[in-house]
């Protein structure tokens, strides 16, 4: 209970700071994306514990990490159309310093 606690107080302070709504144009198809690939990664899961070959499993991981890489790419370029654009137009330095560290830890 205590971290459920802990992650509403964290969403709480992440809505407070933001100054638009996170509704963007691909947020079904990227709703979708981490389905299949919750999915997949439950399937590669099922492999590890039947004992399937470590080449097969090595191989499903790539392309669940793959399917996380692209879901990745267009979460970002939602990021940029509105995110970034709108933190521009207000002018908000902080936000701007926000997305850019977002940007910066998507990818290392």
């Amino acid at each position: 209970m205590e971290n459920q606690e802990k992650n509403t107080e964290q969403e709480v302070a992440i809505s407070e700071h933001h100054t638009h709504l996170h509704s963007h144009e691909h947020t079904r198809e990227v709703v979708n994306r981490l389905s299949r690939a919750i999915g997949h990664l439950e399937s590669v899961k099922r492999m590890v514990e039947n004992g399937r070959d470590c080449s097969e499993v090595l191989v499903q991981l790539a392309a669940v990490r793959a399917a996380l890489s692209s879901t990745s790419r267009l979460i970002l370029k939602d990021h940029i159309d509105h995110c970034i654009v709108h933190a521009v137009e207000m002018n908000d330095m902080e936000a701007i310093r926000d997305r850019e560290n977002a940007i910066d830890k998507l990818l290392n």
